[in-house]
């Protein structure tokens, strides 16, 4: 994984997911802003997708488990809608704090794929 991209994805995930929780404490429903910024959360991982199996293909395999890592990679790129699509569903203001938590809880899967692939054994 790249580093870069990896901070980047973080700091996406969590801003969406900051922004998500504060607006539907505030007793916002699901908006443009947050559906939208679940999207970006999601596109990133798609990129993610790519950019690993890129990788492998290239011989940089993760360090740690493989299997762990796709487990973590594809359990995060089925959050997002996910969450989503109960925020369409629901229509609350607590589909949207649901989806920041979803945001947030990408953010730290992301950093655990990084350790993943970075760091031998863990």
């Amino acid at each position: 994984m790249i580093l870069g991209f990896t901070i980047a994805q973080v700091a996406v995930a969590v801003l969406v997911g900051v922004v998500a929780v504060i607006a539907g404490l505030a007793g916002r429903r699901p908006g443009d802003v947050t559906v939208g910024g679940m999207a970006l959360v999601l596109l990133l991982l798609v990129v993610q997708v790519v950019v690993a199996v890129v990788a492998l293909f290239a011989g940089n395999a993760p360090r740690g488990s493989a299997l762990e890592f796709w487990v973590y990679l594809v359990s995060a790129v089925l959050i997002p809608p996910a969450a989503v699509f109960w925020a369409l569903f629901e229509r609350s203001r607590w589909s949207t704090v649901i989806m920041g938590v979803a945001a947030l809880s990408v953010a730290i899967m992301v950093w655990r794929m990084h350790v993943i692939w970075t760091l031998p054994g863990l």
